[in-house]
């Protein structure tokens, strides 16, 4: 921010002033003033008192009195102890306002053909079962992170990696082959993505009942799921697949098909999408031909059972198995096999995978081994490790249909919003077209931000009636007042009031509104931050606490009525950016915001 940058100059000129040392701006400790004390920053003294060889408070209060002497910024100061509370100068707050103003793109760096490419990897389905509640997190925290390192100056690639092969899917197929009967999704009226979830419910179920039989028999619960002829049947067809066997491979890309549409319409219910896609069946033998041309440099070693691995013994790890003994893949030469055809398409600078926390320990061995590999965004492998999220009825099992299912979350929040949104009146006076156009935002609205508010790195519950709420720290919240505040500006130009871009320097403000300001100007360093440190929760929060303070603006000072004519149209221009700061940051999260309600 322009006017802390201007407080630290005057500050090392102070220093040098008063006790004839020069001091780098990188010792000049500012922060925003805390709520309960009077000013805007304050100045931590204590780094001086070696130079000053006085107390505290003295060496503040020196320090206050040559900036309240010398610099026209500082209005006032006062002296907590160490602490220099520093009240800035109206005038600056006004001069701030008019830039923001003038800068639409405030707080958002533009990519440039220098800038570097980023590539973001979010999602990752099976296409054995529909997306779950786990994946809600998972896309909107890799979309709003995409946006957020957009927002930061970088070129950004969004990927999303979908398995599409293994016993899994093979489970789906053979329990629709055995018990389908020819069932289509547009037969059964059910989405791809649900109908091919079920046939892998079944399978599980038919497969316990199987064990469970020949339990009966006397077998121990090992023999059985060693003697199980429907997991031997689905090993049977993996095995088909692999060797391309016709049929095989034709059911396998028709269920898929179901499955993607299915996928499809869900991503575009959640606001989310994706440059590139590609899928586990094309870089799976990509991974094994890097990982033999390992074996070749002698990166990697082979065993005498003829399966890979490398030796991570000095990395302080352990040994990592890359390729059984029967040549089949693991996930992890799965993933360098990605990595390939990742860089072979794209000049890559950073990877960042969107990846729960219990793959911490693949993300470190993957980096580590694509470093190996020669791959030049290998060892700065980001992996955006969050926490898992529940229901408060507790964890969700896919095997046991006991998943919360996104479609079915989606509707809900909607269907919520939408009674939410009539009991308190915010529908009034709209079309049915333009009331669920809002139930739709405000729905969707309420699960993106319950969800991105809270760190990414914390487990979580999601609690969809706590998300719903026009009070406290919530979507609807934050969009009722971008809301209230579209009506004040239509309110204003219905009166023929047009709101100037620049106000008059001269004009007295009160502290609140300079406070407002001060909020608005942070937007800038506050994306800044939610970039280095990966985390949408950083915007999230700060979007609140700007509508809250505008909020106990609006509640303490009129604008439509206010007599001071100047003072009504700086109070709208000051609305019209907290509007546009909101639309902003909620766009950095996804989420949008109405302006009727």
């Amino acid at each position: 921010m322009a006017i802390e940058q201007r407080i630290t100059h005057a500050i090392i000129n102070s220093i040098q002033y008063l006790y004839g040392v020069q001091i780098a701006p990188g010792q000049v400790q500012l922060s925003k003033t805390k709520k309960e004390f009077k000013g805007h920053l304050t100045l931590v003294v204590f780094p001086f008192l070696r130079i000053s060889k006085k107390s505290p408070e003295q060496t503040a209060q020196e320090i206050g009195n040559y900036l309240l002497e010398n610099e026209i910024a500082i209005a006032g100061f006062n002296v907590i102890k160490g602490f220099l509370n520093l009240s800035i100068a109206s005038t600056c707050w006004i001069e701030l306002l008019n830039q923001i103003e003038a800068t639409p793109s405030y707080g958002i760096k533009a990519p440039t053909e220098q800038s570097p490419l980023v590539m973001i990897e979010y999602s990752s389905p099976n296409t054995n079962k529909p997306l779950h509640l786990g994946h809600v997190r998972n896309n909107l925290l890799g979309y709003s992170l995409s946006e957020i390192l957009k927002a930061n100056g970088n070129k950004v690639v969004k990927t999303n990696i979908v398995n599409d092969r293994g016993i899994h899917i093979c489970k789906s197929m053979l329990a629709w082959e055995k018990w389908g009967k020819g069932v289509t999704p547009e037969a059964s009226g059910k989405k791809g993505d649900h109908l091919i979830g079920d046939f892998y419910v079944l399978f599980d179920k038919k497969y316990k009942e199987e064990l469970s039989l020949l339990q009966e028999q006397g077998f121990t619960k090992e023999e059985a799921e060693a003697n199980s002829t429907l997991m031997a049947e689905a090993r049977e067809m993996l095995r088909k697949w692999e060797a391309g066997n016709e049929e095989v491979v034709s059911l396998w890309k028709t269920m898929n098909s179901w499955v993607y549409k299915g996928f499809d319409e869900t991503y575009k219910k959640l606001g989310v999408d994706f440059d590139k896609i590609y899928y586990e069946s094309e870089t799976y033998l990509e991974g094994k031909g890097k990982v033999l041309e390992g074996v070749d440099k002698g990166v990697f070693y082979r065993r005498e059972d003829g399966s890979v691995w490398a030796d991570l013994t000095k990395e302080g790890l352990d040994e990592k198995l890359l390729l059984r003994a029967d040549r089949t893949s693991v996930y992890m030469t799965q993933d360098i096999g990605t990595a390939k055809l990742r860089f072979d398409d794209y000049p890559i600078n950073k990877m960042v995978y969107v990846v729960g926390n219990e793959q911490n320990y693949h993300f470190q061995v993957l980096s580590i081994l694509l470093d190996k590999l020669g791959f030049e965004f290998g060892k700065g492998l980001v992996h955006f490790s969050y926490g898992m999220v529940e229901l408060p009825e507790g964890k969700m099992k896919s095997r046991e249909g006991t998943v919360v299912d996104a479609d079915d979350l989606i509707a809900e929040m909607i269907s919520t919003a939408r009674e939410t949104s009539q009991e308190l009146g915010k529908l009034d006076g709209l079309s049915q077209e333009e009331a669920e156009n809002i139930a739709r935002i405000v729905g969707l609205g309420s699960l993106k931000y319950f969800i991105l508010k809270v760190d990414p790195r914390k487990n979580m519950t999601f609690n969809p009636k706590e998300s719903i709420d026009f009070n406290g720290n919530t979507g609807p919240f934050i969009q009722y007042t971008h809301a209230r505040i579209c009506s004040v500006l239509r309110k204003a130009e219905e009166q023929g009031l047009e709101i100037p871009t620049v106000i008059p320097v001269t004009l007295a403000i009160s502290e609140k509104e300079e406070n407002l300001i001060q909020t608005l100007a942070d937007f800038d360093t506050v994306v800044t931050e939610a970039g280095t440190e990966y985390s949408p929760a950083i915007i999230a929060n700060y979007v609140y606490d700007l509508v809250k303070e505008y909020n106990q603006f609006y509640h303490d000072f009129s604008i439509l009525r206010e007599e001071n004519q100047d003072l009504k149209l700086f109070r709208l221009l000051l609305s019209k950016t907290v509007a546009s700061t909101v639309k902003k940051g909620m766009a950095l999260l996804g989420i949008e915001v109405p302006e009727r309600m």
